[in-house]
């Protein structure tokens, strides 16, 4: 993750249609272990981490910062969406300062396919626009992640540019309220 984003942090839970999206808490730390873990869903992201390395690694502190959201449906644990700014020594931004807002996800492959990352996301955007009202949201992630780039298209976000970036060529965009 990127820098902080600079806001009185825990906020209220929100909720959509059929989820709940909170702050993250220490309870969360089996299933953020497991999101890590996960060939599934770390096949874009460099890979599953070592479980050992995960475990002493995701610390309660860091699941409890500003910007880390647990994804709940009917309290089952679906995913995170997390919100934080890009830092400027990463490729793709903005501007030449970087320091954009910056939305990633991951959710659980029991989850995948049933617009539950698409909802989550929505909602999170909207309170963005609220927080921080104006203020772009970039989204990158893996061309070859085709699922995550028609669903970054679909939330409204326009691509920006391609670079290359971890051996693959990633795919960058930006939301605008």
């Amino acid at each position: 993750m990127g820098d902080p984003i600079a806001i009185a942090w825990p906020v209220p839970a929100m909720t959509s249609t059929r989820l709940t999206i909170r702050p993250s808490e220490a309870r969360d730390r089996p299933h953020r272990i497991e999101l890590l873990c996960s060939p599934e869903v770390r096949r874009f992201l460099g890979g599953p981490v070592d479980r050992a390395l995960a475990e002493t690694e995701t610390s309660e502190v860091a699941l409890a910062g500003p910007g880390v959201f647990a994804v709940e449906e009917g309290g089952r644990f679906l995913g995170t969406v997390m919100v934080d700014r890009r830092s400027a020594s990463r490729p793709g931004h903005l501007s030449p300062d970087g320091g954009e807002l910056e939305i990633s996800y991951t959710f659980l492959p029991e989850a995948w396919g049933m617009g539950f990352a698409r909802e989550a996301v929505e909602t999170v955007l909207q309170w963005c626009e609220a927080v921080l009202p104006g203020e772009p949201v970039v989204l990158c992630t893996q061309v070859a992640n085709t699922a995550s780039v028609k669903l970054a298209e679909r939330l409204g976000f326009a691509e920006v540019q391609l670079f290359e970036e971890f051996g693959a060529d990633q795919w960058f965009g930006v939301w605008t309220p």
